[in-house]
């Protein structure tokens, strides 16, 4: 279990506050005044990402040209604080910037503000907006707790203030975890939100609505604005002021189901001969421009999957299994060397299996192992994620997974656990080879969850060749229920300091747990 640090939550009363209004000047001690008129503001919050036992990263964005800087402290006091000078933000990063804060001390409590100046005249400053985090232990004893989810603002259901907006991220913030681990579909690109839609018993779900959500996502601005939609809303801002992030992508980001090489388009929504890799590197421009993340960098051909170091107890390993795969089809290829990871990633991935000496090994995938999630097309069965629905011998993607499990098998990789979103309901599958038609690998656990605010839908079907046995699922018998009616949900992963145990739970919108596993350190499989 995590430590719980005296004064986080009044430190967030104070970003809250800030975030809000940002029109009430605020002493700093020896920094300039404030909040005056025609300063630079940050209404948009601040969000920290990437945090490691010494370093973190810290994101804004401004309403004009400004320069960040960054001020750190052991207090929500901020005496004797750290100062961190990070870039000049302009209309080349739509305003935003990150700054990379190293050297700080590990398994503490990190206070922050970020403070915009006039570039101009740096002693013009914006009212500062707080946040916090917690550095990652390098002791063992002082456990660890995280959570994931996905899928945000999908199906054309968006920030409805009627219902608490995005009411999740409040129900997550109050369990004070170490980082919240999103798992895809930050945003849907391809989505239009409406001013209402319909509920099935008459009423209206009503949205809070935007520009750049009245028509699908094509330019670098259209994106940006799908990413500004999401931090309209207060209940995610608060949560970003006081929760760091781990974030992947997957297809809603750029378009759904979308696959590198295709093309598409007749002229509405999308302009005939779209091509979709064009799309993908303006999507994942403006995912580098409003997330804290550290491998993206702003290139264009920024790499996403990265793993994550949280102290003895816990490596991630963040997935992208969109980048690099192949075509969607069938899925059926006797022999298939690209796969969904690609050859390099998934060398990668076996390398740093191996070299993970943590307790607990996540692989944070985007996709599910054993569900069947199908993107017919034109009469075509295809497939979208790995499992096509035969139970027999690995076929097409499946190909690529069995050589994964078969090593982690035979290197003895301890500690493996699944994470995933993207099919809209929250289950628990175990994976034994007994059950299998392929055999050669260990047990193992794949735990879903989500939708964090999305149209949710019947659970998906089982394919058996790894031998899944769903022991546990909630998710609708309609499609695209709304989240006025329930059925969105997160997943809170538990590690205890003392035995290494680690407890997933499951979890409903408003923090009700609904299914619990508890699982044993040092095994091979459970």
């Amino acid at each position: 279990m995590s430590l719980s640090f005296p004064g986080r939550r009044s430190v967030l009363r104070g970003s809250l506050a800030a975030s809000a209004a940002l029109t009430l000047p605020t002493a700093l001690g020896a920094a300039p005044a404030f909040a005056l008129s025609g300063r630079p503001r940050a209404d948009w919050g601040v969000q920290a990402g990437d945090v490691t036992a010494d370093s973190g990263l810290v994101w804004v964005r401004s309403d004009r040209p400004a320069r960040m800087i960054v001020e750190t402290s052991a207090t929500e006091s901020f005496r004797n604080p750290r100062r961190w000078r990070g870039p000049l933000l302009g209309a080349d990063s739509d305003f935003t910037g990150t700054t990379r804060l190293h050297g700080l001390p590990a398994g503490e409590q990190i206070h922050y503000r970020v403070l915009l100046a006039d570039p101009d005249d740096p002693r013009r400053t914006g009212q500062p907006v707080t946040g916090t985090f917690r550095t990652a232990s390098t002791r063992r004893r002082q456990g660890v707790k995280f959570l994931w989810s996905g899928d945000l603002a999908g199906q054309g259901w968006g920030i409805n203030e009627s219902m608490g907006g995005y009411r999740i991220f409040d129900a997550m913030a109050k369990l004070d975890p170490d980082f919240f681990l999103c798992s895809g579909d930050n945003i849907y690109a391809d989505g239009v939100i409406s001013a209402t839609q319909a509920l099935p018993d008459g009423s209206l779900y009503r949205n809070v609505t935007s520009e750049a959500k009245s028509h699908v996502a094509v330019t670098l601005d259209d994106f940006r604005g799908n990413f500004r939609y999401n931090l309209l809303d207060e209940a995610l801002r608060r949560f970003n002021a006081q929760v760091p992030n781990v974030i992947q992508w997957d297809d809603h980001e750029v378009r759904n189901n979308w696959y590198p090489g295709e093309v598409i388009g007749t002229g509405t929504p999308y302009p005939a001969g779209t091509s979709l890799d064009d799309m993908a590197v303006r999507s994942r421009r403006a995912f580098s421009e409003y997330f804290p993340i550290s491998t993206v960098s702003g290139r264009p051909d920024g790499r996403i999957y990265r793993v994550h170091h949280h102290g003895p107890l816990l490596d991630v390993f963040v997935l992208d299994m969109r980048t690099y795969r192949n075509a969607n089809s069938p899925d059926d290829q006797r022999t298939d060397p690209q796969g969904i990871l690609g050859a390099e990633q998934l060398e990668w991935l076996k390398r740093e299996l191996s070299r993970s000496r943590a307790v607990w090994k996540v692989i944070a995938a985007d996709m599910p192992l054993g569900l069947v999630v199908p993107d017919p097309v034109e009469g075509q069965a295809n497939i979208e994620a790995v499992a096509q629905g035969d139970p027999g011998a690995p076929l097409g993607r499946e190909l690529q997974i069995a050589e994964l499990l078969r090593y982690i098998k035979h290197r003895r990789i301890t500690g493996t656990v699944w994470l995933t979103a993207d099919v809209h309901h929250t289950s628990a599958q175990h994976y034994d080879p007994s059950r299998a038609a392929f055999k050669d690998f260990a047990p193992f656990w794949e735990f879903v969850s989500g939708p964090l605010n999305a149209g949710a839908f019947p659970a998906s079907a089982l394919d058996g060749t790894f031998g899944p046995d769903r022991v546990f699922v909630k998710a609708p018998t309609a499609s695209n229920v709304s989240p006025a009616e329930g059925y969105q949900f997160f997943g809170e992963v538990d590690i205890d300091g003392h035995s290494g145990e680690l407890t997933v739970r499951l979890r409903e919108y408003d923090g009700t747990v609904l299914f619990t596993r508890t699982l044993q350190p040092g095994r091979v499989g459970q």
